[in-house]
């Protein structure tokens, strides 16, 4: 009788696994993009109270979301080209708006296709880019937004750029 049930769960739990990935690979957990997204006022959307978000244009005291902006050598044009070129380099990652000054990317997770928006703003003058990133479901992303940006920081900081 116990080996029965023992059985009779496993079968449970291998056919909601199964189930959830089905979901994630049908597109269930990318969510809506978001209607706030590009520069309003001269900046990105603010972050959500939820922690799955960073910003570098939130206030440095809020620890929680605030990323320092990347800032960069460079000439802007080429610290903005080889930004572009390390969202296109990254796994996952569609840019979905591209406009001078302003991208926006959309990366979804391996295994169950969770989307987080991510945005880039350039500020020329302080030698410096923007940055959003930010899950469209859940509360937490486990600091996957945040070791993206630091990614990409890397990136443009192996670059020289």
């Amino acid at each position: 009788m116990r080996s029965r049930i023992v059985r009779f769960l496993v079968a449970g739990a291998v056919l909601l696994a199964v189930a959830v990935l089905a979901a994630g690979w049908s597109g269930l957990f990318a969510g809506t993009r978001p209607a706030d997204l590009g520069i309003r006022d001269g900046r990105l959307a603010p972050c959500p109270p939820t922690p799955n978000c960073v910003a570098s244009q939130v206030d440095s005291a809020d620890a929680e979301h605030y990323v320092a902006p990347i800032g960069f050598r460079a000439d802007a044009q080429a610290a903005w080209a080889a930004l572009v070129d390390a969202v296109r380099g990254s796994g996952r990652a569609a840019i979905v708006a591209e406009r001078p000054g302003y991208v926006s990317a959309e990366f979804s997770s391996r295994v169950l296709g969770f989307v987080d928006d991510v945005e880039f703003q350039l500020d020329a003058g302080a030698r410096s880019i923007h940055v959003r990133s930010a899950s469209r479901l859940g509360r937490s992303d486990l600091g996957v937004n945040r070791a993206r940006v630091e990614a990409i920081r890397a990136r443009l900081a192996a670059a020289e750029v």
